[in-house]
This record gives C-alpha cells, sequence and structure tokens, in this order.
C-alpha cells in the first residue's frame, strides 16, 4: 500500500523518501537520507506542484494513481526546476499528455534546456491567479532562492504555500510528515545544514523574498516546502529561522576548524578551546576538517558567532581540508563573525599567511594576533592562543545580555 497522506481534505502530500543517495548534487552527504516533496490539488481541476527525482518516478507515478484513479491531471505547477523536483516531468507528460505545465518565463528556459521543449506551456507572473475551482492559486516570484527561476505559490482559500525549496531542509520523513510529528530538533538541524549549504549565499534574495510575502498581507496556515516536514502548526517557526540566517544572525559560541598532519595545530586548537570554556564559553565545537565533511562545520559557522581557523603548511600553502574549506566560506558570503587564525609550519610557511590573506578578502573582525609555531607549538605560541581565546570570549560574554547564558541560546 503506497503511502499518501492528506495535508488538507483535498491537498494531499505525495511525495517520496530518498535514503539511497550518498551525497546531495554529489557533494553533500545524506547519512539521514532527504525527501522530496510533491503535493497534489483534486477540485474540478487537478494540479500538482513539483515533482520528484528520476529515481523514484515509478513509485510517484502510482501515488498519483492511487488518488485519482483515471481522473487526469490538469496543471503541474513547476516552482524550481532543479533535476531532484523536476525529474519525473517527462513522465507526468507521458502519462497525463494533456497536463499543461505552469511556471515564469524563466522556469521553461531553463526546462527546454534539461528537457527539450515540450507543449502546453502557461506562463504566469507575479500575483497572477489560476482557478481549480474551489481552490484559487496565486503565484509569488522569489528569483535567486536559490535559482533565478524559483517562485512560491499560495493556495488562497486553505492559506497554503508551496514554496518550493525555501523552509526545507535535509533528513527522509521517517513516518512524520508534518512538523508536529517530528523530532524538530533533529529535523531543524538539517535544515540549517541545508540552508546554509546550498541556500545561505543567497541571503539577501531570501530577505526580499520574506519582504515580499509579508508586505503582500497574506495569510499563511500550512507552509509545504519540497523538502523535510510540511509546517502546519508552527510555520511561523521556520520562517523565524530562515529570517536570522538570511540575516546571519548568531548564538554564542565558536567554531574551531583546523587542518593537522601531525597534531600540533590540533594541540592549539585544544588549547584555545580550552581556554575558552575557562572563560565561560559553554557553545564550542572543534572540527578537524579532515574527517569531518565541510557541510557541517558551515551549518556550525551558520549558528555560532565565533570561528578560530587553523592550518599547517602544506607544499608552500593551506592544507587541502583547509584550503576546500576556506573557499567554500568564501564563496558562501557569510557576515559580521568574530576571527582567530593559528597554526604551524616546518621547513616552509604557507598555512597562516594563506589564513591571513582570507581574513583580508572575508572582512571579519579579527581577534587577537594570527599564531604561528615552527614545527610544534611552545610557551610564546601558548600565550599567544590563550590571547586570541581571551579577546575572543571578552567580546562574545559582552554581547551577552543580563540573565542570559550559553543554554538560554535557541537550540536550532
Amino acid at each position: 500500500m503506497l503511502t499518501t497522506v492528506n495535508v488538507t481534505e483535498s491537498i494531499y502530500y505525495i511525495g517520496v523518501n530518498d535514503r539511497d543517495t550518498h551525497l546531495f548534487e554529489n557533494l553533500w552527504p545524506l547519512d539521514k537520507g532527504v525527501s522530496y516533496n510533491s503535493y497534489l490539488i483534486k477540485d474540478e481541476k487537478v494540479a500538482v506542484f513539483d515533482t520528484v527525482k528520476n529515481t523514484k518516478v515509478n513509485e510517484y507515478v502510482e501515488k498519483i494513481h492511487s488518488i485519482l484513479g483515471d481522473q487526469p491531471v490538469d496543471y503541474l505547477i513547476i516552482n524550481h526546476m532543479e533535476p531532484d523536483h523536476s525529474g519525473a516531468i517527462k513522465a507526468l507528460k507521458a502519462r497525463y499528455p494533456d497536463l499543461q505545465l505552469v511556471g515564469n518565463k524563466k522556469t521553461f528556459e531553463i526546462l527546454e534546456n534539461f528537457y527539450g521543449p515540450m507543449d502546453s506551456y502557461l506562463v504566469v507572473e507575479e500575483g497572477d491567479t489560476l482557478s481549480l475551482g474551489f481552490h484559487e492559486l496565486m503565484f509569488i516570484m522569489t528569483p535567486m532562492v536559490h535559482w533565478p527561476e524559483t517562485m512560491m505559490t499560495y493556495e488562497v482559500k486553505e492559506k497554503v504555500l508551496f514554496s518550493g525549496d525555501a523552509f526545507g531542509g535535509f533528513g527522509s520523513l521517517d513516518g512524520g510528515v508534518f512538523d508536529d510529528e517530528v523530532n524538530l530538533e533533529f529535523y531543524m538541524d538539517e535544515t540549517r545544514r541545508y540552508y546554509s549549504n546550498i541556500v545561505g549565499k543567497y541571503g539577501a534574495m531570501v530577505q526580499k523574498a520574506l519582504k515580499k510575502v509579508k508586505d503582500s498581507g497574506i495569510e499563511i496556515s500550512i507552509i509545504s516546502p519540497t523538502h523535510g516536514p510540511v509546517w502546519r502548526t508552527s510555520p511561523e517557526m521556520i520562517i523565524h529561522y530562515y529570517d536570522r540566517w538570511s540575516r546571519a544572525a548568531t548564538e554564542e559560541g565558536v567554531v574551531i576548524a583546523y587542518g593537522s598532519m601531525y597534531g600540533n595545530t590540533q594541540q592549539m586548537a585544544d588549547l584555545i578551546a580550552r581556554r575558552l570554556s575557562e572563560r565561560g564559553i559553554k557553545n564550542i565545537r572543534i572540527y578537524d576538517a579532515s574527517k569531518t565533511h565541510m557541510s557541517y562545520i558551515i551549518s556550525d559557522l551558520w549558528r555560532f558567532k565565533g570561528v578560530v581557523l587553523g592550518s599547517c603548511a602544506y607544499n608552500t600553502g593551506l592544507f587541502p581540508t583547509m584550503e576546500t574549506l576556506v573557499g567554500k566560506i568564501e564563496n558562501s558570503q557569510l557576515k559580521d563573525r568574530y576571527l582567530g587564525i593559528f597554526g604551524t609550519s616546518s621547513w616552509s610557511g604557507g598555512g597562516v599567511s594563506s589564513l591571513n590573506k582570507f581574513a583580508e578578502k572575508i572582512k571579519w573582525q579579527q581577534v587577537g594576533e594570527s599564531v604561528e609555531a615552527l614545527s610544534s607549538p611552545k610557551e610564546a605560541q601558548f600565550i599567544k592562543c590563550h590571547e586570541i581565546a581571551d579577546e575572543m570570549a571578552d567580546l562574545l560574554l559582552k554581547e551577552r545580555k543580563p540573565g542570559r547564558n550559553a543554554f538560554s541560546s535557541p537550540i536550532y
């Protein structure tokens, strides 16, 4: 028996889970899987919202048939053209040849580049509406959240926002589909990892989209994204966190990420962390960039205010895993963090000097002097590591509100 779930009496969740794919976009680990969410409104006219990855086509088409029987699908609303959501368009069009494809002008440019020309396009623009009978759809253009064609569709009568990739996250839906059915601590952690690595660079566009939705005056009862839980009980919660993340808002805490070949740079990381703890900082995350995938590090960088980066020298440059991490941080355009820098060198430098160049580009406020030990840290470098930790703690504690401690921060 196929699992279809009622979002409302006539709106159905017809998404699928993917626990087979190891890397999302062949980059980001999917240790906990991912869902590809699609929805169906059954009315005088039938509308489907986005599709699924091409590896899940058969299960997906069978779900639609289990709801409709021989009734045709009239419209496919394409909020986002990325292949994990458009992978079943050709199969759906083959099954329902009279199906009209609904999207904006940019949607169909990208569609034809992926799948070739198709017929029956219905081009919509900002504020256009489409009646299904009882249900009425309104289209909201949200370009660069996170592709140029992205849009959202709002169902006016039941106040459901079909939001595309916005408000979505990693993690398969293991039984629970709605926010009130799942462990939100788990899903919000995966949602932040999704946001920070996939959408994060486009924070300004997210802010613009949030403002557009707010200024429209629409009331949102349910948010139905294309990944992760459906927000029927607390849609304001996910809106709140998207607002925070897109403004680069932070919690008190420090992320220490390092690359070390023989443990000397790691020793400096542990020293800085211990000093931070002695100063009352409780949210401290230490990551060996060679063992932890950068997506998890980036997720915590989005969460916490303090960042300390360390690298040994490697062939006159950064240690390779740190070079990858630093490149991703720079590309993400994350703003307004405190930054400390440390590392080691032996017969040549390159690690710390490369981090210093990164600091000049990213323009975060640096704490302490960059410290570089020759082969292994000595007393002079230990003192400078303490100075980095002390200046970081001073800044973080200065921002702490009266009566607040590290554990009073949001857990997400």
